[in-house]
């Protein structure tokens, strides 16, 4: 057998084929197939790897945020706090169970192998045609297929009769697609353009056909598409973004403990002391709920997009989900049905024509052996119509006398019938193809002449219907006096008028396409079938484009990536790409920078759906697509996906209250501690009570997973943006500082409270306030125009009054050393708390304001 890699099985002819393959129309010996078997391999597809549970588990703790929580619960082991220690541990651990329940479920849901090649196949082995397990084919061997078979590898055609193939797994062709074996096909061909060659995966859709195995398993195109699912998959923006913000926290509370740390040295509190009060307080500020937070707020995200029909395999996936800003979408059964159904009927004078359907329903393969509308697509869309039901009872009145099968070489086919003592002719075919052996048409009861004008005038309607999108076929008659006729008697018809197949928009596609819009989603189609009909459908739809805008799969052959990338960006309709193309196109949009999603479910779009941020399939997709993909719809419509965007933007802006929120209060406490340190002779608060400020204060913040979002914020895409969390940090942080300041120095210098005063008064304020403040920052608008959810309300009082509990009550008093407090600090922490909500409303608004002059 040949190892030339650079030639093309398709540009080789069948008796080339047998050569290079040591084989021969009657197939290999048992004994020469066993030995093949052995070189080659099982046909088959090797499944996934299977991700253990303690895999899955274990990545739930790689990332920087984990570190820190991890390093901090160390520090308080060795500090001696070890309810400290124990409380941030059961966090992290808690945080990894909530990711690991998710994820493992959708990974025990989607293991299972591909179901293409788990059938038997016709093989002929010693010269007879034999059925044997398809994983035991070998390259040389015969196969024999028939309508409705699964071609079980990839083969080279011999011969065919009637041949048509349902490629759309493999290259999102939609319709039918003619084969031949004669057919001549260039070695730098796209698959599907090989018209001469069957690929595994696909099946036949009519006739049938003898082939030889040309390769088999991974080496397939099959295959070669399956191998991408091993290969890791790329990081999605959401993890990029949250292991940059883990890093910038990890340098922050680094360099802070560093300078607290030094500054108390400078003051002459003791190294030991002062090291002691830095990493306690370093401890202190790490927002050790947040990995719990993200997970849960993730979860509820998920837990919500299940209920619209969206299954998500990835927590990670839900935030990117929502922040798409590009949307790459197949044609078929995506904004169409995906169903070749007969769309209209039309007569010469451009009128629907009852005898034009009726003849057309007459005129079916297989109609004499009563299997009318099983053989081929076209003759199922024919008597599945709903104009057909109309015209049952007229033919009954026909009898069928005997068919002319359809051929490649007069794109027709025909049947004798009589009726009423009469007999007559009716012909089916490609538009020309009957025009070319018409010679009158007919308008009503009246027959005219085919002239030169009538001829380009039909020609025309043709082409505008097919520049529309419909595949066009031409009905015509004649009269006839044999009761067996023959192709030969295809003459001098009469053209009745033709029947448009399409596969019609989805009922709920031009108002999803609308909400996309809204959304601000750039739309690119990205299909494999032909230009014509995926810019008619897309017109259709409601997407805007200009036709500089169509690129085809033959334009990005051989192009350097510089222009495929311009090309991929430049586009919105994309037809006739092979598998690799549509890879490279989401590849060079990732580069880019934007957040792509990629909505696909065949074969051909597996390193599509790998390369994009993420990668959207269907519950009817094929086992491979749905292995590749991030989120999974249940049902195949743009309505279900525009749900789970929205729902995923939802999540995005709940998680983003809590990261600004928390960031703020925390570092603004930092900096409060740092400026304090210079004139305080004991620590602002213990280790104990600003870990319990944290939780108390943190499980509002559970809360905002449910929490209401503002519909401004679910009209544009959202990114995560480092330089305005910390601009937020620092803004909201000094104000923070400030009010802190305003507590603190009165306490000290006028009425002079006692170090556990100190603390019980602190802990209220910085608990309390973080608390309030969270219904100011969870919105752009002023917080009396944006409602809070119910149970953020709630949870936020139950918490505030358990802070006047716990600071009252003598376990919070033997435990956490709190105390006491007189009137006049009572009456300064309710003052510096309505100042503190006040003025960072006012300072909202100017932050706001100002990010959206630059």
């Amino acid at each position: 057998m040949s190892d030339d890699k650079d030639t093309k099985w398709w540009s080789l002819s069948p008796e080339e084929t047998f050569e290079k393959l040591s084989s021969k129309k009657s197939g290999l010996s048992s004994d020469e197939a066993k030995k093949r078997l052995s070189t080659t391999g099982a046909n088959e597809i090797a499944a996934k790897n299977k991700i253990s549970a303690f895999s899955i588990f274990l990545e739930q703790f790689k990332n920087w945020l984990m570190a820190v929580l991890i390093v901090a619960a160390i520090i308080s082991v060795v500090l001696g706090e070890h309810i400290d220690a124990i409380v941030i541990i059961a966090f992290v651990v808690l945080s990894g169970v909530f990711g690991f329940i998710q994820e493992f479920k959708a990974e025990q849901t989607l293991q299972k192998l591909k179901k293409f090649i788990k059938s038997r196949a016709s093989v002929y082995r010693d010269g007879r045609l034999t059925k044997i397990d398809a994983k035991k084919i070998v390259p040389g061997d015969v196969v024999r297929l028939r309508i409705g078979d699964v071609v079980p590898a990839d083969l080279r055609l011999i011969s065919c009769d009637e041949l048509m193939t349902n490629e759309s797994v493999l290259t999102g062709e939609s319709q039918p697609v003619e084969k031949n074996p004669d057919a001549l096909v260039k070695n730098d061909a796209l698959i599907s353009e090989a018209k001469n060659m069957l690929f595994m995966g696909t099946s036949i859709s009519q006739g049938s056909a003898t082939a030889i195995v040309v390769l088999t398993g991974q080496l397939s195109e099959f295959g070669k598409i399956a191998e991408t699912v091993k290969e890791p998959g790329s990081r999605t923006d959401f993890q990029i973004q949250i292991g940059n913000f883990s890093k910038f926290l990890f340098k922050v509370i680094v360099l802070m403990t560093i300078f607290i740390f030094l500054s108390n040295v400078l003051l002459n509190k003791g190294i030991f002391i002062s090291f002691l009060f830095a990493v306690a307080l370093a401890v202190g500020i790490t927002p050790e709920m947040l990995p719990a937070i993200l997970t849960v707020t993730l979860s509820q995200g998920a837990l919500r997009m299940a209920k619209k029909k969206v299954i998500v395999k990835r927590l990670a996936s839900v935030e990117d989900f929502g922040n798409i800003d590009t949307l790459c979408m197949d044609k078929t059964g995506t904004i169409t049905e995906g169903k070749f159904s007969l769309f209209d009927y039309i007569g010469i004078d451009g009128k629907r024509n009852e005898t034009l359907m009726s003849y057309a329903m007459l005129c079916t393969s297989g109609i004499l052996n009563n299997e009318k509308g099983k053989s081929n697509t076209t003759d199922k869309a024919i008597w599945e119509s709903i104009f057909a039901q109309n015209c049952k009872k007229d033919i009954k009145n026909y009898d069928v006398l005997n068919e002319n099968e359809f051929d490649y070489d007069r794109q027709r086919m025909s049947v004798s019938v009589a009726t009423d003592g009469k007999r007559m002719l009716i012909v089916k075919g490609g538009a020309e193809a009957v025009l070319n052996v018409s010679t009158h048409e007919e308008i009503g009861a009246r027959k005219y002449r085919l002239d030169k004008a009538r001829k380009a005038k039909f020609m025309d309607t043709v082409e505008t219907y097919e520049m529309r999108g419909f595949r066009v076929i031409a009905v015509a008659y004649r009269e006839s006096a044999k009761r067996n006729s023959n192709p030969s008697d295809e003459t001098n018809l009469t053209v009745l008028g033709i029947l448009l197949f399409r596969d019609p928009l989805k009922l709920t596609t031009v108002s999803a396409i609308k909400k996309f819009i809204e959304l601000g989603i750039k739309l690119k189609v990205i299909s494999g079938d032909g230009w014509i009909v995926t810019k008619s459908i897309s017109k259709e739809a409601g997407i805007e484009f200009s036709d500089e805008q169509i690129v085809t799969g033959e334009q990005l052959k051989g192009v350097n990536d510089e222009d495929f990338a311009r090309l991929a960006r430049m586009g919105v309709i994309f037809a006739r790409l092979s598998p690799d193309q549509k890879y490279r196109i989401i590849k060079s949009l990732n580069y880019e920078g934007h957040i792509v999603g990629y909505l696909g479910d065949g074969v051909n779009d597996v390193p599509a759906l790998k390369e994009a941020d993420v990668g959207i399939t269907v519950e009817g997709g094929s086992d491979i697509a749905k292995e590749a993909s991030d989120i999974i719809l249940l049902e195949k419509d743009l309505k279900v996906l525009v749900d789970g965007i929205e729902t995923g933007r939802k999540t995005y802006g709940n998680i983003m209250k809590y990261i600004l929120n928390t960031i703020s209060a925390n570092y603004g406490n930092m900096f409060t501690v740092a400026i304090s340190s210079i004139f305080l002779k004991f620590i602002p608060l213990l280790p104990s009570q600003i870990l319990l400020n944290n939780f108390i204060s943190d499980v509002p913040m559970f809360a905002l997973a449910s929490d209401n979002v503002d519909e401004g914020f679910m009209n544009k895409p959202n990114k995560w943006n480092l330089g305005y969390i910390k601009n937020f940090m620092i803004s909201y942080g000094f104000v923070s500082t400030v009010f802190d300041m305003c507590l603190i120095l009165p306490m000290i210098f006028i009425f002079h409270v006692s170090k556990e005063a100190f603390w019980t008064a602190w802990f209220i304020e910085s608990s309390i306030s973080e608390m309030i403040v969270t219904f100011v920052i969870r919105t752009k608008l002023p917080f009396y125009k944006s409602k809070p959810s119910n149970l953020l309300l709630l949870s936020t009082f139950a918490s505030i009054v358990f802070v006047l509990l716990i600071t009252s009550l003598p376990f919070g008093r033997v435990y956490f050393t709190f105390t006491g407090l007189t009137f006049n600090i009572w009456a300064l922490i309710i003052f510096d708390l309505v100042g503190y909500f006040v003025v960072t409303e006012i300072v909202k608004k100017k932050f706001f304001e100002r990010l959206e002059m630059k």
